[in-house]
């Protein structure tokens, strides 16, 4: 499907609708394998630089950092957040004023340990409640994931459990976690897939013993009020900002600055540092 295809004309109603059962879904193919290499290029190039400072890369466990970077660190922003399925889903699910609030990339090494169950943030009243998804994730994988490449691994239709009882709202007791289990699914995802997904629906990465690592881009999007913008920080310079698409330039939230700096990370997942085993 081409680019310059409109959401008027995706048809996404069933693709919302197996988002609302599982939690999560898929598009196969939605970029070339070319640009899905570019962005590799791309972020592995921000993650090298992102280590050496403070506060660059935040540990996700033992050998698996997550780090955000700005718009125009990645050649391919504008074909992400224009892609058809992307916007006809933001739209399915979050409404017409959906929010762009963060872009940055998980990577895990060899040596990366299975993290325990969890989601991203504590369920709002809207989802626990109201059985409403406010905010979304879209991930592409950097590589062709095989099952050496400790995959994600998620446990459907679990955006909807309350988790206030758990620890920070996000980590379920070790007790619990035969319930994920059973429901586990592991994916692996082609160069050019992207999946979008609740990040309330309980996940984690798996041991990691190839020697290929696995990053995989993140797109969070927000409904109006959802409020995750506060916890990031995206940053465009004003030439780039200009060039920007005026449908971007309404769903993005970020600072236009003269000159950009390293994001410094304000979503620090502190269960996730010392990994489950």
């Amino acid at each position: 499907m081409s680019s310059s295809e409109t959401a008027d004309r995706l048809d996404v109603s069933a693709d919302r609708e197996t988002l609302y059962r599982d939690g999560i879904v898929g598009r196969k193919g939605a970029f070339s394998r070319e640009w899905a290499d570019a962005m590799r290029e791309d972020i592995m190039t921000a993650f090298w630089s992102a280590i050496q400072r403070q506060g660059g890369a935040v540990g996700r466990g033992p050998r698996r950092w997550y780090v955000e970077i700005h718009p125009q660190d990645l050649r391919g922003f504008v074909d992400l957040v224009t892609h058809p399925w992307v916007t006809a889903m933001c739209e399915a699910v979050l409404g017409p004023d959906y929010q762009i609030v963060e872009v940055g990339f998980d990577t895990p090494f060899q040596g990366a340990k299975n993290q325990p169950w969890h989601r991203d943030f504590p369920s709002p009243e809207d989802t626990w409640r109201d059985h409403r998804i406010t905010s979304l994730a879209f991930n592409l994988t950097g590589v062709d994931v095989t099952p050496e490449m400790g995959p994600f691994e998620i446990a459907p239709g679990t955006q909807w459990d309350d988790g206030r009882s758990w620890n920070h709202e996000m980590f379920p007791s070790v007790e619990s976690w035969g319930r994920f289990a059973e429901r586990a699914v592991r994916k692996y995802p082609s160069m050019g897939d992207i999946s979008c997904r609740s990040a309330l629906t309980m996940h984690r990465g798996t041991q990691h013993g190839s020697p290929i690592a696995r990053p995989v881009l993140v797109l969070g999007v927000d409904a109006p009020g959802a409020g995750h913008a506060a916890l990031h920080d995206m940053m465009v310079t004003p030439d780039y900002f200009a060039a920007l698409p005026q449908s971007v330039k309404h769903h993005l939230v970020c600072r236009v600055v003269d000159e950009l700096v390293p994001v410094v990370q304000k979503h620090d997942i502190e269960g996730l540092v010392m990994g489950a085993d």
